[in-house]
């Protein structure tokens, strides 16, 4: 009896440590830090690739892929809403 006693606060302690996991995971999916990490790593490559191809205002149009993928990320929780609603919970 003692070792299944044992055994379930082993396995108890798992799911306490995959649930701080999982957890902090979606705190930093869902973060501004990580949304805006993003953004000036898009902006600084889109400009250095609009830079090496020649275009003249590499700055500028480098504002078009970050733009882009912040509308995209600020869309998602809600598309994944409808998402879940219509599809996942049947």
């Amino acid at each position: 009896m003692e070792k299944q006693i044992k055994q379930i606060e082993k396995q108890i302690e798992e799911l306490k440590s995959r649930n701080q996991r999982v957890e902090s995971d979606k705190a930093w999916e869902t973060s501004w830090f990580r949304t805006l990490s993003i953004m000036l790593i898009t902006y600084a490559i889109a400009a250095a690739v609009f830079f090496l191809i020649g275009s003249q205002n590499f700055f500028r149009n480098a504002l078009i892929p970050t733009v882009g993928y912040f509308l995209s990320a600020q869309s998602l929780p809600a598309l994944k809403k409808w998402w879940i609603k219509k599809w996942y919970n049947k």
